[in-house]
């Protein structure tokens, strides 16, 4: 993969800024989270999304732009929704062939449907599929976690009523967030996905 260039870069860096002082204003007008959320992972304080999700979206504009579905809460995951779900996941885990970053920032790049990617562009991919196919863009979060080697990680998480759900390019099920071996970091909110938040503990 191509390093970033630096004019991008720092155009990224100033989108981060002004995206971290307006999620604060945002969050300070929040509701308070209810027993029912508590399927749901909690949102913290605001923080600076990845900065190679900033030029993700420098790049793939229309997989960021704002859209009326940021309104309302989690989806009714019916059987239909469910089916499609697991098609999506199952599709893209395999059509992409897996190919480890080993150049560390410089060599990050998300890119949707690649032919051999990373875990970065297999949740950008399963994102981009679900919203083709209709599903609200404020249910469809990426994520990032730390792994039990210490490793970090990008997720999809789905917001169902029933609970988060999580969509892996490391294992082919699809899981409750409470039920995978992670440490969670940061995530985009569902109002706004150019906006990022630190998560909380469960049932914290």
């Amino acid at each position: 993969m191509q390093p970033t260039s630096g004019p991008i870069i720092a155009t990224a860096l100033a989108v981060m800024i002004g995206s971290v002082q307006w999620a604060g204003a945002a969050l300070l007008t929040a509701p308070g989270a209810s027993q029912a959320a508590l399927a749901h992972i909690e949102q913290g304080r605001p923080t600076l999304p990845p900065l190679t999700y900033t030029v993700f979206c420098l790049r793939y504009q229309a997989e960021c732009r704002p859209r009326r579905s940021f309104r309302g809460g989690p989806t009714r995951l019916t059987k239909e929704r469910w089916e499609e779900l697991k098609a999506v996941n199952r599709t893209v885990n395999r059509a992409i062939a897996p190919q480890p970053n080993e150049l560390g920032l410089a060599g990050e790049e998300w890119i949707v449907n690649p032919d051999r990617g990373d875990c970065n562009d297999y949740a950008v991919s399963k994102r981009h599929e679900l919203l083709q196919r209709g599903w609200p863009a404020r249910v469809l979060l990426l994520s990032e976690v730390v792994t039990s080697s210490g490793d970090h990680h990008l997720v999809l998480v789905v917001r169902a009523r029933s609970g988060d759900l999580i969509l892996d390019n490391l294992v082919p099920e699809i899981k409750l967030w409470s039920r995978v071996p992670y440490r969670w970091v940061r995530m985009q909110m569902p109002s706004d996905s150019r906006l990022w938040t630190t998560i909380g503990r469960p049932g914290a």
